[in-house]
């Protein structure tokens, strides 16, 4: 059988490696993108490019992801997580560290693609490590603490990179090289096991095997599919014309505008350590809502405040929504889908993702450029303020919340079905 899931008993010490090796690594996503941003403007000049040929830099290894995802989640499915991680990782690290060696936007570009595939399997394993090897009060524990780790690379990848920025605009691609020692310790000390039980939890969709079959019986995976591709086209709206709205108001220190992205990731990382009490309060629909009236009062202080302090406020904000939104989103996933399609399923959360991602720049560049980053920003915060609206009416199913499920201390193990109605919060 290929293995999905963290093994059933493993040893206290193995269980924590695993789970800090897991961690540490998810902090290498939010890098990705994050560690060049407080560069963008010298990599502009240094370059000799547009603003938007540096943004499709900037994301193009997104769109990347969003390609290959469906197949590196086949991958993982059909043979487990610790290979793919491995690979993944070697991958990111040699492509990652490339704009060292070059300075043609050409070759540039094509290591973002490249770069882009590592990552992409590497994502993939890691969500499915997440997902299939913990259970009830345990899962949200842990997608918190992994929230709290991305966040807190967040913070701490951005200021490495302006720091950097300050030698050169090439300098910062030297800390994607970390990956590599990462590959060789998820290698090490990642567990290969069996295949877990489903974790989905309602009717037929536990003993479903296919894509298909999957989304048949849980057509909510739909909603959750599109309120992560939003979600990363409202934070790019934000942290991709960062930089250049820092510069219309005289802020052009990279420090000071790695300052402010890490503001937005510093307030998810403090959300997410308490993200399982959250959850518990007030359930996952309350906090999709609560963050969806965040973020539309982020982006009207973006749109009608011209001052730095409107930018932190709104990043806070911000920064207060994510800390919940794609945590609540990726357990969801959890609930709703069987381990055998978990690789698959995530995959495709992670292409639209990404598609997000990268459209995001494309979509709000032109609109910016013709009116004003402040004008782009109430466009957003319309669209926020619709979505906010259509979440009251909307309730996704949480069936973990209604049964109460107590957390396992051998991840692996399925907790027991129910076959209540969803909770309605």
């Amino acid at each position: 059988m290929p293995e999905t899931a963290i093994p059933a008993n493993p040893s206290t010490q193995r269980r924590h490696g695993t789970l800090a090796v897991l961690l540490l690594a998810s902090t290498l996503g939010v890098m990705s993108g994050t560690i060049l941003m407080p560069v963008l403007e010298l990599l502009r000049s240094g370059l000799g490019i547009s603003s938007t040929q540096a943004g499709t830099l900037l994301t193009l290894n997104g769109l990347t992801i969003a390609v290959v995802s469906p197949l590196t989640g086949w991958v993982v499915d059909r043979v487990g997580v610790r290979g793919p991680m491995f690979v993944g990782l070697l991958v990111y690290g040699l492509a990652g560290g490339a704009g060292l060696v070059t300075d043609d936007y050409t070759l540039l570009l094509a290591s973002r693609v490249v770069f882009g595939i590592g990552t992409a399997m590497a994502l993939s394993a890691l969500t499915v490590a997440f997902l299939n090897g913990y259970r009830g009060r345990d899962r949200d524990r842990v997608m918190g603490w992994r929230t709290t780790a991305v966040s807190l690379g967040g913070v701490a990848w951005p200021l490495l990179g302006g720091a950097l920025g300050g030698i050169s605009w090439q300098a910062p691609f030297a800390v994607f090289l970390i990956g590599i020692p990462m590959g060789v310790a998820a290698l090490f000390l990642v567990s290969t096991p069996e295949t877990g039980p489903a974790s989905g939890t309602g009717g037929s969709v536990v003993g479903a095997t296919t894509l298909r079959a999957a989304l048949a019986a849980r057509p909510a995976l739909l909603g959750v599919f599109a309120l992560s591709s939003a979600y990363m086209v409202i934070t790019y709206g934000l942290l991709v014309f960062l930089p250049q709205r820092l510069a219309e108001l005289g802020v052009h220190d990279p420090v000071a505008v790695s300052v402010n992205v890490s503001l937005l990731t510093g307030t998810s990382a403090l959300v997410g350590l308490f993200y399982a009490r959250l959850r518990r309060a007030v359930g996952i629909n309350a906090l999709l809502r609560t963050t969806a009236a965040l973020w539309t009062a982020a982006f009207l202080l973006l749109g009608l405040v011209d001052a730095v302090p409107a930018l932190v406020a709104a990043a806070v904000l911000l920064g207060a929504g994510g800390g919940v939104w794609l945590t609540s989103l990726t357990v969801l996933m959890g609930v709703l889908v069987p381990a055998p399609v978990m690789g698959r399923v995530s995959s495709v959360s992670s292409t639209l993702v990404f598609v997000g991602q990268f459209l995001s720049p494309l979509l709000l560049g032109p609109l910016m450029a013709a009116t004003s980053i402040a004008t782009g920003h109430l466009v957003l915060a319309a669209g926020v303020g619709a979505m906010a609206l259509v979440l009251l009416f909307v309730r996704f199913p949480t069936d973990t919340e209604e049964r109460g499920e107590q957390g396992q201390s051998s991840p692996g193990q399925e907790a027991p079905a129910s076959g209540s109605s969803p909770s309605s919060r």
